[in-house]
């Protein structure tokens, strides 16, 4: 799996306009620049965004149903809490966001790329991921339940606690990642594993199989 493809933005953006922050149910915002837009609470169903950037955006606690976003940039910006059941995400960069909280579950990521992102308790239940990378990361807690994780990979994140129930995970990475707590160990078949990562994932598996190990022995 190679790297997710970079958005592709025009060479200038426009500020997004008033009517472009008062967000209407199947809206389409193309070419449109936020710059410390304040988004929190929105309510609108299939809101489009093509080709946007959003730097110091707050979103938190927004209901974005269908919401889809193709080639945009989201910097240090404020996804908190946000309803984004269904989303779709194509050629897509955030970095430095906060993300506690989110529900995207039912989505669908191609060509999406999170870095430095705080991320936990995300809810990502059926969702499914091509091309798609977590570069340090805190995804502790988050819900993976039943999505198909073949195309991500995760680096240098916390994972402490994360549920990966009846997920499908061949060919998903794992490199240097916190692992501790975490459950549906037995659905990670097909699963690369990085060996710094091996030891921890063994007592845990040891664990999840019901096996004892004693430490109290020479």
């Amino acid at each position: 799996m190679g790297p997710p493809l970079a958005p592709k933005l025009p060479e200038s953006l426009s500020p997004a306009s008033v009517v472009q922050c008062e967000l209407e149910h199947e809206q389409t915002v193309e070419a449109a620049g936020y710059q410390g837009v304040d988004l929190g609470g929105t309510l609108a169903e299939s809101v489009e965004f093509d080709r946007c950037a959003f730097r110091q955006t707050s979103f938190a606690g927004a209901q974005l149903q269908t919401v889809r976003f193709t080639d945009c940039v989201v910097e240090t910006s404020d996804l908190s809490n946000v309803r984004a059941e269904n989303a779709r995400l194509e050629r897509v960069s955030l970095s430095g966001c906060r993300a506690t909280g989110l529900a995207a579950s039912g989505a669908m990521l191609s060509d999406v790329a999170f870095t430095d992102c705080k991320a936990d308790l995300t809810n990502w239940r059926f969702t499914r991921f091509e091309a798609v990378t977590f570069q340090n990361c805190n995804l502790a807690g988050a819900d993976f339940t039943e999505a198909d994780l073949r195309g991500a990979s995760f680096t240098d994140c916390d994972l402490s606690g994360a549920q990966f129930h009846q997920a499908t995970m061949a060919g998903t990475r794992f490199r240097h990642c916190e692992l501790q707590g975490i459950g549906g160990i037995t659905n990670w078949e097909g699963a690369i594993v990085h060996p710094d990562d091996l030891l921890e994932l063994s007592y845990i598996l040891a664990g999840a199989l019901g096996i004892v190990i004693d430490t109290d022995r020479p």
